[in-house]
């Protein structure tokens, strides 16, 4: 998710963490088939899921794989 531009909307494909880690990301909405729209990916990843934002460290992201979505499947 790390590399991902800001303001593009993704598809999140897998989570590649530990089991632990996997389950509390799942737990704030961040599970697969979830759609997420990047907000900032400067220092920390900041990101819009289920009308919350939350601020993601940037080991954290890339154990995040997402797909952009086209324009007309984000809105």
């Amino acid at each position: 998710m790390n590399r991902v531009a800001a303001g593009t909307t993704v598809c999140i494909k897998e989570l590649v963490a530990s089991d632990e880690t996997r389950d509390r990301l799942r737990e704030m909405g961040l599970g697969e088939e979830q759609r997420v729209k990047l907000l900032s990916s400067k220092a920390n990843v900041i990101c819009q899921v289920c009308n919350a934002r939350l601020a993601l460290s940037e080991k954290l992201a890339q154990a995040i794989l997402v797909e952009p979505l086209s324009s007309s499947a984000a809105a």
